[in-house]
């Protein structure tokens, strides 16, 4: 028998749900840059919220960006390495199951075969 959520537990469920519900309406109604826009202003949000209690919020943020800079940049210009690996580890740490290395790598080859 399953013990009832506690409110944190079922806070955290309606939050994930509303966040795949978002992500869904904002691909459904302006693409994958639908998407984007709306991770930004939800970090956007929540950087403003953790900025008081974490000083080096806004210096993470600024690394994050830089580093997705770079690796733009790279795969611009022919190298997809750094582009590769931050996909790869970003996959990792945000999925919702965890991947196996068979699966990733499936995916770049598919992803590779149609750029």
């Amino acid at each position: 028998m399953n013990r009832p959520l506690t409110r944190e537990e079922r806070a955290a469920e309606n939050r994930h749900n509303w966040y795949v519900e978002e992500e869904r309406r904002a691909r459904e109604t302006r693409g994958e840059k639908g998407v984007a826009e709306f991770w930004m202003r939800l970090a956007r949000s929540q950087l403003e919220k953790a900025a008081p209690t974490m000083p080096d919020a806004y210096r993470g943020l600024a690394l994050v960006c830089r580093l997705f800079g770079t690796a733009l940049q790279r795969r611009l210009s022919g190298d997809r390495r750094v582009w590769d690996d931050l996909m790869r580890y970003a996959d990792a740490v945000v999925s919702p199951r965890q991947q196996t290395t068979t699966d990733v790598t499936e995916r770049d080859r598919q992803e590779r075969r149609a750029a």
